[in-house]
Order: structure tokens, then sequence, then C-alpha cells
């Protein structure tokens, strides 16, 4: 229990991948919400994982790298809040109803998700490094610390996914789009800015 409560606590945080995967759920096509809550999920599976198995010193051993993984995830995460952006500020009547033309494709969106885990530096200080050490204190009980976070994960990416359909009447509305879609733009430029000044 303990690990679930420390994996919840660290992944419900709205970030760069929590705020995609909720514009996705509103949208609510499953063909394109499964996939992409799949590979948040199995990706922080992977990564505590490793963490578990000790590879948080290997990540720690190479900064060069985790500068690198920094400055492409700034890179991306600006494009993405600039885009976000400008469909914040499209006219209120253009593409912005739940499944319009708004929308992205099951490859762009899985594309999507592939980049904004595994090129945001943050997932491997909070997976790889934090959980992992956390669940190596354990001992004996560490992989079921860390089963206990990797539930966490799936629990999160299946609610926030599948749950955030519960939301479409709100977003019947063109307005809620672009209210959500300037806070993305808003929460991904932020993280970028960030990151980058980071580097």
């Amino acid at each position: 229990m303990l690990g679930l409560g420390t994996g919840l606590a660290l992944i419900v945080a709205i970030g760069s991948q929590n705020a995609f995967v909720l514009r996705l759920g509103i949208d609510g096509r499953i063909g394109v919400v499964l996939p992409v809550v799949l590979v948040c999920a199995v990706s922080d599976a992977l990564l505590i994982t490793l963490g578990v198995l000790g590879i948080g010193a290997v990540v720690a051993a190479l900064p060069a790298l985790v500068t690198v993984v920094r400055v492409l995830g700034a890179g991306f995460l600006l494009v993405y809040g600039a885009l976000a952006a400008r469909r914040a500020l499209r006219p209120a009547g253009e593409a912005l109803s739940v499944g319009a033309g708004a929308t992205v494709g099951r490859g762009a969106a899985i594309a999507t998700a592939v980049v904004l885990t595994w090129l945001n530096p943050h997932v491997y200080l909070d997976t790889v490094l934090f959980l992992g050490s956390l669940a190596n204190q354990y001992d004996g009980a560490r992989w079921w610390w860390a089963a206990g976070a990797v539930s966490a994960s799936f629990l999160w990416f299946f609610s926030l996914g599948f749950g955030a359909r519960l939301l479409r009447p709100v977003f019947a509305r063109p307005g809620a789009w672009r209210v959500l879609d300037g806070v993305i733009a808003l929460v991904m430029l932020a993280l970028g800015m960030r990151m980058l000044l980071s580097a």
C-alpha cells in the first residue's frame, strides 16, 4: 500500500503527460485512449523496474545524457504548448467540439505519449531514481513495494483516460475546449521553459 500511495503522489500532479491523456480522454475514442494509457502505464512500470534493479546509479553517472534528454524534452514541450495555444486562440466554432477535427489520430497520439514520457527527464528522477531507491529500502519486500507503485500508475492513467469522458457534457461547448487548451498550453510552455533553463 505504501508503494501505491507514493506512486500516486508522484504521478497525480498536473504535468504534460497527464494533460495530454486528459484531452484524449475527454474526446473519448477508445481506440486512441487505450494504447496511450498503456504506453504511459507500461513505461512507468518499466522505469520503476529498472530503478529497483539499480539502473538509477547508471543514470546518475551519466549527467550528459540527462542534459540531452532535458533539451530534447524541453523543445518538444515548447512546440506542443505552442500548438495548444494556437488551438485555444481559434474562433469558437472551428473544430473544437468532441470528436471534431481537432482530435489526433492513433499513431500521432501514441508517438506523442512516447515522447512526453521518455523525453521527460523528471520521469527518470521520479521513477528510476526516487521510486527505485525507495523500493530498495524494503529489502525482501522491494518487489511488493514496486508492484504497488506500478499499480498506482495503471490505476491513475486508466482512471484519467477513461474517466475524463464524464466531462464530455462540459466540453460540448467549444469555449470549454479553448479553456482546456489554454491551460494545457500554459502547463506545457511553463514545463518546457523550466526544463530548458535547468539544462
